[in-house]
């Protein structure tokens, strides 16, 4: 018998579980109670079951995450390009309120010069040229704009001068060009000399004064106006005043370093004289250039402004 048990132990241990359990299942099924294989199997799948509810809540956790992460991803780029739209407004409405003031000076101007036609005209480009100082407008011939017409500020100072012209823009070199020669007026006695380019001084913001009337002299802060020689440019447009006096090489001549009264690094808008005296009186009589908007000065003459 106990070589029987020997070999065959464990096969009876197992038949035995195994009839243990079915008992315990019978059992349990017919008593209404819960036996040991009920019980084992409770034990195994009650952590199963916590496993299983733990891993549905994580998951549920990520994709609410993932939803939130979305949503405010969409949220921003909404408010993103609410912000943007909102600075584009307050740029526009800022660049009209400085367009409008420009106007209002401008009028100013034109009362005092009641014969001056202008055009109003915006710059599109500087020149990338280190050894020019131009840049382009945005009207040519098409808005009656032709080379030689002297360009100004709404304040009336000189820029420059329109040099080149197509149909629907125009090269305008400044008055610190090193090709600007631009006939002047010195001081309270209105001598006369001539406005010229220089490259050194362009590159400081500034042009030379020279040729002066004989026995004229230059002071500081001289005002140098235009002398109105030749048919483009009308007399007593502000150049601006004389900062330096220097001497040529030989120590006998003087000329006058020139501060520009336009502030040439902030200009964005500028208005092009295109008649002026008994031309302008003639230009006043016809009527606007198709696509041109009249800017009606006040009632006191004021000259006419076109824009567009």
């Amino acid at each position: 018998m106990k070589e029987y048990l020997k070999k065959n132990g464990i096969r009876l241990l197992v038949i035995l579980l195994v009839v243990v359990l079915v008992v315990s299942v019978s059992s349990a099924a017919f008593s209404g109670g819960a036996g040991f294989l009920t019980n084992a199997i409770l034990a195994v799948r009650e952590p199963i079951s916590k496993a299983a509810t733990a891993a549905g809540d994580l998951l549920e956790g990520v994709y609410g995450y993932v939803f939130e992460y979305e949503q405010l991803q969409a949220d921003n780029e909404a408010l993103r390009i609410q912000l943007a739209e909102a600075q584009e407004a307050a740029r526009a409405g800022a660049e009209a309120v400085e367009e409008n003031e420009r106007y209002e000076t401008l009028l100013g101007f034109a009362r005092d010069n009641p014969n001056y036609v202008m055009e109003q005209a915006r710059i599109v480009a500087w020149s990338p040229n280190n050894w020019e100082s131009s840049f382009t407008i945005s009207k040519g011939s098409s808005s009656g704009i032709s080379a030689g017409m002297a360009v100004i500020t709404e304040y009336g100072a000189l820029a420059g001068v329109v040099t080149e012209v197509a149909a629907s823009s125009a090269t305008v070199s400044t008055i610190i060009d090193v090709d600007t020669s631009v006939g002047a007026l010195v001081g309270s006695e209105g001598s006369s000399a001539m406005l010229v380019g220089d490259y050194a001084l362009m590159t400081q913001g500034q042009a030379r004064i020279t040729w002066l009337t004989e026995g004229a002299q230059l002071f500081l802060d001289d005002e140098i106006l235009t002398s109105g020689s030749g048919d483009m440019i009308p007399s007593g447009l502000v150049i601006g005043t004389v900062s330096s006096i220097q001497t040529e090489a030989a120590g006998q001549t003087e000329y006058g370093i020139i501060t520009p009264a336009a502030d040439l690094d902030s200009l964005v808008q500028v208005f092009i004289i295109k008649s002026f005296g008994a031309q302008a009186g003639q230009q006043d009589a016809q009527a606007p250039a198709s696509g041109e908007t009249a800017v009606t000065p006040p009632p006191e003459s004021a000259a006419p402004v076109t824009g567009g």
